[in-house]
């Protein structure tokens, strides 16, 4: 019963950290139908961008305190300049482009950084351990990173529902046209969306970088855990990306205890069987 509670507890903080990656995917989807496959390399991007600022600040909570501004004005100046271009009614344009910017950012990353893997300095936090009972302890950063995503989750909800900023997104999601009629221009509105997006990719990727070491080539894998707990959940809902993303933590969790070899294998069967049965995802946004 203990091992199976262990099993439970660590799927569910391992979902909190695919949630994580989650949540910027969902929102640009959410907002504007935007595919972003370039949604892991920038959250990779921003591991080696914290590692750096880490090595400079001395400090992995000062560095994602500089990062923080940085990926917002990121997000925002790429899709004023560059993804509003793509949107339309032909979701090819968006994908070509964010797949060119994959190519791109993994290949800088690696004439900058190399194909070395680096691992930001957590100062102990990745090590630390609470111990709840015999052979059962839930590890400090796993814990935190899960307490991330449930803020992030509901403050992104929060914003979407009370908020001035949150209705101009749902205006313009449900009608474009209709929205600039009453005075919204919708590319400034895409923009602050995807520079909110990228506040949540800046805390992925720090975090991450905290709990496990990065490469160069890691966007990919990222971007496979964040597509699926998006569709798991429901697209553009953010309450269903993280039980997406716990979900997927915990089919996961399990495989790995029955053989090791079969953790990631679980998750992607689960993942086909939710898309077959319920393709709109457990909890698809309604309007």
């Amino acid at each position: 019963m203990l091992s199976f509670l262990d099993t439970l507890v660590q799927g569910v903080l391992l979902g909190g950290l695919y949630a994580l990656f989650a949540l910027g995917q969902s929102l640009l989807f959410g907002v504007m139908r935007l595919t972003n496959t370039a949604h892991g390399d920038f959250i990779i991007l921003s591991a080696f961008v914290a590692w750096s600022l880490a090595v400079v600040t001395g400090s992995p909570w000062l560095a994602l305190i500089v990062l923080l501004p940085l990926a917002f004005a990121g997000g925002y100046l790429l899709q004023r300049l560059v993804l509003n271009g793509t949107i339309g009614k032909d979701p090819m344009r968006s994908l070509v482009v964010t797949f060119g910017l994959a190519i791109v950012i993994q290949n800088v990353l690696q004439q900058i950084y190399t194909a070395d893997p680096r691992s930001i300095d957590s100062g102990g936090l990745n090590t630390a351990t609470f111990q709840l009972a015999e052979g059962f302890s839930i590890g400090a950063l796993p814990l935190l990173i899960f307490a991330a995503a449930l803020a992030l989750t509901v403050g992104l909800q929060l914003l979407f529902d009370r908020t001035d900023l949150g209705r101009a997104f749902r205006a313009v999601s449900d009608d474009r046209e209709a929205a600039e009629l009453m005075g919204l221009d919708h590319r400034h509105v895409y923009a602050l969306a995807t520079g909110i997006a990228f506040l949540v990719v800046a805390f992925a990727g720090t975090l991450h970088g905290m709990k496990t070491t990065v490469s160069a080539t890691d966007g990919p894998s990222l971007l496979l855990y964040a597509f699926e707990a998006v569709i798991i959940g429901g697209m553009g809902s953010f309450y269903g990306t993280l039980v997406g993303g716990m979900l997927l933590g915990v089919t996961q969790d399990i495989g790995f205890r029955i053989d090791p070899g079969w953790g990631i294998w679980t998750g992607h069967v689960v993942f086909l069987g939710a898309l077959l049965l319920r393709p709109s995802g457990l909890f698809p946004r309604t309007r």
